[in-house]
């Protein structure tokens, strides 16, 4: 079969039936999904053959950073002309998630695979970490070889305040005066440590926290 027939088969315009077929061949390219068990869902959106064959072949060859039978959730959704991916990947103790948006759910898969390893590079320290406690999901290979990132993450300034007991909208008012984007209160309804923050549309955000 030819590498124009294998882009048909990816972009969901040949029969589903060859899938077999053409997944050999995209084994032989490389692509080796075996270790990864994927869910894949669409919302306002028909997951093709060529879909679901995209995402197998960019996020499965991350693979290599995973231990055996990782789980890989994609949830493919489609509102106006904004074509989004979310993958999350739950592990022990963490969960790796990406959320992309593109006008080609095409890009947006590859916008995904790209920020999940750049996470994996990211955050290898405290994988490294988790594998001394027995707690790891990523593969030891992986965590042993070292490597020189820019993008660790440096904590340079700490801040302390008081927190005080207000309503959601009052903490909105403050975040405004303050001139900031989020702000962390005490909920008086709750006692419960929460924070606003700004939303598109001049709307805002509450997050709580989930015991």
């Amino acid at each position: 079969m030819s590498v124009q027939t294998v882009d048909e088969y990816r972009e969901g315009r040949i029969s589903v039936a060859c899938s077999g077929y053409v997944d050999g061949l995209l084994s032989m390219n490389g692509r080796d999904v075996d270790t990864m068990k994927f869910i894949i869902s669409g919302k306002n959106i028909d997951v093709t053959p060529g879909l679901k064959a995209a995402i197998e072949d960019k996020i499965g060859k991350l693979e290599k950073y995973f231990t055996p039978e990782t789980e890989v959730q994609a949830t493919l959704s489609v509102e106006k002309e904004r074509q989004k991916i979310e993958v999350t990947i739950p592990m022990k103790g963490n969960i790796i998630r990406s959320e992309q948006v593109s006008n080609d759910m095409y890009v947006s898969i590859d916008l995904a695979a790209g920020v999940i390893e750049r996470q994996l590079k990211k955050y290898k320290n405290k994988f490294r970490a988790e594998q001394q406690a027995g707690a790891a999901s990523v593969r030891t290979d992986f965590l042993e070889k070292d490597e020189a990132h820019d993008d660790e993450i440096k904590i340079v300034r700490s801040k302390k305040f008081d927190i005080k007991p207000m309503y959601p909208e009052d903490a909105c008012v403050q975040m405004e005066l303050l001139g900031h984007d989020f702000y962390v209160f005490c909920n008086a309804e709750t006692e419960e440590v929460n924070v606003v923050y700004k939303r598109k549309g001049n709307t805002y955000g509450l997050i709580e926290p989930e015991v």
